[in-house]
C-alpha cells in the first residue's frame, strides 16, 4: 500500500528541513523506496513505522532518513572542464599569487564518495609537482557518515574506477586489493574529511582558493541556494573562485559573485566588499 499522504507530507519536510532536498508530491514511491531499507535496519516494519518513531522520537533518526534521501551520484573527472581550467588557468595563477605563503585552501562542498577531491588531488600532482612542498588542504564535506567514510578509506569498486579515471592514473595513484581499488596514502593525505550540512551552521572554515558545490543546489529552493552562496562567498579568498555544475547557474539569485569564463568553463569569484560570515538563517519548511 503506497505511503499515506500525510506521511509523504511529513517526510518531505523532515528531509528539507535538515538537508535542503526539495521532493515533490509525487515522490512518495522514492521515499519508500529509500526508507524501507532504513527502516528493516532499524528493527521497524516499514516505512509508516519509522514516521511514528520519528514522530515520537525526531531527534533519533532524522539525520538517517535525511541522509538516506540525497543523492549521491558523482564519478572521476566529472564534466571534465572544471579540472582543465584548474589545470590551464586557475592553479598557475595561484602558484604566483600565494608564493609568499605557500598555502592553497580548496573546498568540495557534497562530496558523496569522494571522487572529485581525488580528481583534484590528482589533478595537481599530474602537473604541479612543486605544490608537493606547499601546504595543501583539500576539505571534503558532506552530511552522510558513510560517504565521509567512504572518502576517507579511498576504496572503489572496478565499476567506479572504469567511470572517467584514465588507465594510467589508476596505475599510478591506486593500488588493487581483491576486486577493489586504493587510493594511495600520497593522495589521501591531501583529503580533510568534515562533516557538514550545508542548510545548517557551518563549522569555521579556512579562507579558500578554490570552491566546488556541484549538482547540489539543484535540490534546494531559491532562499537555501541563496544562503548557501552568500555564505560561500564570505570564505572565499578575494581571488578565489566558485564551480557549479554544468546545468547551475547564478542567473535569478542574490549571489554575491561576478561570473568568469574561461574557455568552455564558467566559475564564480566573489564580488568586492562581501562582508565577513553570518550564522546561517533558519527557515520553517512545511509540506503538511
Amino acid at each position: 500500500m503506497p505511503l499515506a499522504e500525510a506521511d509523504v507530507g511529513y517526510l518531505r519536510t523532515l528531509v528539507a528541513r535538515r538537508s535542503g532536498n526539495i521532493l515533490s508530491s509525487n515522490h512518495g514511491y522514492l521515499l519508500e523506496a529509500r526508507l524501507t531499507p532504513v527502516a528493516e535496519r532499524l528493527g521497524l516494519p516499514n516505512v509508516e513505522a519509522l514516521v511514528a518513531e520519528l514522530k515520537r522520537s525526531p531527534i533519533k533518526y532524522e539525520d538517517t532518513v535525511a541522509e538516506a534521501m540525497t543523492i549521491n551520484e558523482t564519478s572521476f573527472f566529472r564534466d571534465i572542464q572544471p579540472f582543465e581550467t584548474l589545470r590551464k588557468d586557475l592553479i598557475p595563477k595561484l602558484l604566483t599569487a600565494r608564493a609568499g605563503t605557500r598555502q592553497l585552501h580548496i573546498w568540495c562542498a557534497a562530496t558523496s564518495s569522494g571522487q572529485e577531491p581525488y580528481t583534484i588531488a590528482m589533478t595537481l600532482r599530474e602537473n604541479f609537482p612543486q605544490l608537493v612542498n606547499w601546504s595543501v588542504r583539500i576539505v571534503a564535506t558532506d552530511l552522510s557518515d558513510e560517504m565521509l567514510h567512504r572518502t576517507r578509506e579511498g576504496v572503489y569498486s572496478q565499476f567506479e574506477v572504469n567511470r572517467g579515471l584514465p588507465a594510467k592514473l589508476l596505475v599510478k595513484y591506486f593500488q588493487r586489493e581483491g576486486t577493489s581499488w586504493r587510493v594511495h596514502p600520497e593522495l589521501r593525505n591531501w583529503i580533510e574529511c568534515r562533516k557538514l550540512n550545508l542548510v545548517s551552521a557551518w563549522p569555521s572554515m579556512p579562507r579558500f582558493d578554490i570552491v566546488f558545490i556541484r549538482n547540489v543546489l539543484i535540490y534546494f529552493d531559491q532562499a537555501t541556494k541563496e544562503s548557501v552562496l552568500q555564505r560561500a562567498a564570505r570564505i572565499m579568498a578575494p581571488d578565489g573562485n566558485l564551480f557549479l555544475g554544468g546545468g547551475e547557474s547564478l542567473v535569478g539569485l542574490n549571489a554575491p559573485f561576478t561570473r568568469e569564463t574561461y574557455e568552455k568553463t564558467v566559475c564564480y569569484r566573489p564580488a568586492l566588499g562581501t562582508p565577513a560570515p553570518v550564522p546561517a538563517p533558519v527557515r520553517p519548511v512545511s509540506f503538511n
